[in-house]
């Protein structure tokens, strides 16, 4: 599966009441369905996932994937302690075509368990998921290089998404690029190369079915020729590397320019547009124009990826439902939101 472009992490919506908030959630999908955006990240470290029940995630999988447009790639953030946990959500997430599974460090394993035991962890999961794995590397949690290296050789892994900031990442993204760039898979694209989904698949194999035959609609014994349903969907190869993905906002730019696929920043929810104009302005290699877009993207950023609270009210401030979070999470002070609606105030879609 290609990663490239920008990555939406979806936050998820609540009732005043704490319950989950799905008409709402649909509605954020679809319009963000309508943005450049490549693809959808669904309950990533941004969207309160350990405090959702196992029924809560499969319903938020459910209407995430019934909502978005079929050429978004979907990735399902589905990290549990256990093995078992986790294998039986992506058997969720596969029936409802998503495209890879998100999984990171478990809670009980800590920085100094030995390489092994986590690698056990990851390796097992990859081996028995019907979807392919994205790691998650983040702050306390974060996935040794080594680990990374020896996981990027397994043909299940396709990436790995580091949400830590600057200092702490920019060095490791150019490690992991030198020490990973012998893993190398074919993935299927489309004719301008961009991500084929599983539900564009599927759409397409739907739309191919055989015709019923003119021949069985009449009795007259004469031969009628029917041409054959012309594919939906042209495709074809394309060679990549194991990926990597920048996942902090003020981050973006640095990890593109140290070999990052794409990118996975918490703001998107609360400003997709110009977040993704920082990798437009990349991939065009505009790197002055790149530069000034990272730079307006900053303080705002900064604020709003505070905590679930101030990401929320971003969204809020940007026509997209972000709503209260749910409990131990706090609403924003009245000083926070006005400082965060002045930040906001260029940063409007």
């Amino acid at each position: 599966m290609l990663l490239e472009g920008l990555h939406i992490p979806l936050t998820t919506p609540f009732h005043p009441d704490g319950r989950l908030n799905s008409r709402k959630l649909a509605a954020n999908v679809a319009r963000y369905s309508r943005t450049p955006a490549a693809g959808l990240l669904v309950l990533g470290p941004s969207a309160e996932p350990t405090l959702l029940s196992d029924d809560e995630t499969r319903e938020v999988l459910r209407t995430a994937a019934d909502a978005a447009a079929p050429e978004k790639v979907l990735i399902a953030g589905i990290a549990r302690d256990s093995v078992a946990a986790t294998l039986d959500l992506a058997t969720c997430a596969a029936e409802l075509d998503y495209d890879a599974i998100l999984i990171g460090v478990p809670s009980i394993l800590s920085a100094e368990t030995r390489l092994r035991e986590l690698l056990a962890f990851f390796q097992t999961i990859a081996d028995r998921s019907p979807l392919p794995v994205v790691l998650l590397s983040v702050f306390a949690r974060a996935i040794p290089i080594a680990a990374v290296v020896e996981l990027a050789a397994h043909p299940r892994v396709l990436a790995l998404l580091t949400a830590l900031p600057r200092a702490a990442n920019f060095d490791s993204f150019e490690l992991l690029v030198q020490h990973t760039v012998a893993s190398r898979r074919e993935v299927t694209v489309t004719s301008t190369f961009a991500a084929v989904t599983t539900r564009m698949k599927k759409s397409a194999s739907q739309a191919a079915a055989p015709l019923i035959s003119a021949s069985t609609l009449s009795d007259a014994p004469t031969a009628i020729a029917e041409p054959p349903a012309t594919p939906s969907l042209r495709t074809r190869t394309k060679t990549i590397g194991f990926q990597i993905l920048a996942g902090h906002t003020n981050a973006m730019l640095d990890g593109l320019l140290a070999g990052a696929a794409g990118v996975v920043p918490a703001f998107a929810a609360a400003a997709p547009q110009a977040c993704y104009e920082v990798y437009a302005a990349w991939k065009d290699n505009d790197q002055p124009l790149a530069e000034e877009k990272q730079k307006r993207l900053r303080a705002a950023a900064s604020l709003a990826e505070a905590g679930p609270a101030a990401l929320k009210f971003a969204a809020d401030l940007n026509g997209y439902f972000g709503g209260l979070p749910r409990l131990p999470h706090l609403p924003l002070t009245g000083a926070d939101r006005l400082a965060l609606e002045h930040l906001m105030k260029p940063l409007r879609n």
